[in-house]
């Protein structure tokens, strides 16, 4: 609104008076000297007439995007968690590693021992980048020349095969349940690689969505969710 006022109070130009014009026709333009041509006083008056509503709106619409970007809510921008603070879920239960688990179905039996195979079957989403899915559970997995055989993940225990979050939500299940974990980027895909240890998605398309994710050198967050079914414990032979 400064500017408004300054820009009001600029005088109006007005003609050159007869005088000048006479003189300058008879000599000519001086040589350091620019002869403006009159302009009527109405005309200037209403050219800045339209000229500061114009510059009202534009310092308006200004202001407005500056105070929206200043106090916008970026949760992106928040926390170390590659730009998000840590999310709690109150029906959760947290490990002291940082893994957040519920069972939604508990299951019968005795946990698997360390050196036994487990067979699990999983859904994995990129809970912390608009839930997006990278793996299926209850889905053939593999091509359509498979048929309807379903190649289940298995690993050892205490191998190091799979993700720290991955090993630590299996060690106290028993076959036949279902567990929903929340696992933060220190717990996940080590070197945000999902090459290095399993499970690893077995389409096409889910290792993309996955992989966009974990590369993705934005402030997004990294967080995954996995559902893992354990179906079956084989002892080590």
């Amino acid at each position: 609104m400064d500017l408004v006022r300054a820009l009001a109070a600029i005088p109006a130009r007005h003609p050159l008076p007869p005088s000048s014009l006479t003189k300058a026709r008879r000599h000519g333009p001086q040589p350091s000297t620019t002869v403006l041509a009159p302009v009527p006083v109405g005309m200037l008056d209403r050219r800045r007439l339209l000229l500061i509503p114009a510059i009202s709106i534009s310092i308006g619409s200004f202001d407005k995007g500056a105070a929206k970007a200043e106090f916008a809510d970026m949760p992106a921008l928040r926390g170390k968690d590659y730009g998000k603070t840590k999310m709690k879920y109150p029906d959760y239960t947290e490990t002291e590693s940082g893994l957040q688990y519920k069972d939604l179905r508990v299951g019968d039996g005795p946990s698997p021992k360390k050196g036994e195979t487990v067979v699990v079957d999983w859904d994995g989403y990129t809970i912390g980048y608009y839930g997006r899915i990278f793996e299926a559970r209850n889905k053939t997995k593999g091509g359509s020349f498979e048929g309807g055989d379903k190649d289940f993940f298995k690993f050892k225990i205490g191998s190091g095969q799979v993700i720290p979050a991955f090993e630590e939500a299996i060690s106290d299940m028993a076959p036949g349940g279902v567990r929903r974990i929340i696992v933060p980027p220190d717990l996940g895909y080590p070197d945000n690689d999902y090459n290095k240890l399993g499970p690893k998605p077995t389409t096409f398309s889910g290792q993309r969505a996955l992989d966009f994710v974990l590369r993705n050198q934005g402030l997004i967050d990294k967080t995954l969710l996995f559902d893992i079914e354990l179906l079956k414990i084989i002892p080590s032979q």
